[in-house]
């Protein structure tokens, strides 16, 4: 599949998409997104695939914000919208995929930037990378998650600092509030994230999905996550993945997981 904004690599069960727009540091604008969209449904739905990472090319930015040239001048309708395709195709989109996604933050994650590496199941990020929702700066509030999933993750008092200041943390301060899972150099990051989907690819692709959902669960209002974990626990059971996860462990060999 040919994209003008995006570069898809795949490697073994690893796919690796790459945000491709340096010269505007990778900023997303409505374009892209459909893009984003179009590759996650493609690999979400290539059984081969076992996790992706998505990163943003060059040194400089993982998506350094939307393209605030698309929307300057947009209504209020405009701005609703905007905001809940946005999330519809790809913020959602992302977060409910049954395939793991690892956001290798390198660089810059700034508004959608980083409301689309929060969407992501888990992050790692450069030493050099910086993390912020600039948008109170340009007279208008984080649309694609952000108000939601940051507070989520780091607190709500550490959101409301962030949001309301409109400032950056760097990667250390990111770590040390849970915004990301581990920090590394510039040159150790893809090689990283390769290495933790490769552990990911060992396991049950059909338990990880359910396991998705199940924690997923617990952040949405009106579903009792517990029961949530309950059902998907019992589907389990279900599946031959799981026929084959504990006949191998009880055999005392690896298990070759049919992915179904």
């Amino acid at each position: 599949m040919d994209y003008q904004n995006i570069l898809v690599e795949i490697t073994s069960t690893t796919a690796i998409v790459t945000i491709n727009r340096p010269s505007k540091l990778n900023a997303l604008n409505r374009e892209t997104i459909n893009e984003l969209h179009e590759a996650f449904k493609h690999l979400e739905g290539d059984g081969n695939i076992k996790a992706i990472i998505i990163t943003g090319s060059g040194e400089k930015a993982f998506v350094a914000g939307a393209d605030i040239s698309e929307f300057a001048d947009f209504s209020v309708s405009e701005g609703g919208a905007l905001a809940a395709n946005g999330q519809e195709l790809l913020f959602d989109f992302v977060e409910n995929l049954s395939t793991p996604v690892i956001a290798a933050v390198n660089g810059f994650a700034l508004g959608g930037g980083l409301e689309l590496a929060m969407a992501c199941h888990f992050r790692i990020a450069s030493d050099n990378a910086r993390m912020g929702l600039p948008e109170v700066s340009l007279g208008v509030i984080p649309g694609y998650g952000g108000t939601q999933r940051l507070p989520q993750l780091v607190g709500k008092g550490m959101a409301m600092e962030m949001i309301m200041t409109a400032g950056m943390i760097n990667a250390e301060k990111a770590l040390a509030t849970g915004l990301v899972n581990q920090v590394v150099s510039q040159d150790e990051l893809l090689p990283l994230c390769e290495k933790l989907a490769a552990k990911i690819s060992n396991n049950s692709s059909v338990a990880i999905g359910k396991a998705i959902e199940a924690v997923n669960s617990g952040f949405k209002d009106g579903v009792d996550g517990y029961q949530a974990e309950i059902r998907l626990f019992g589907e389990s059971f279900g599946t031959e993945d799981f026929k084959e996860g504990t006949t191998a462990f009880l055999e005392k060999r690896k298990a070759d997981f049919p992915g179904r």
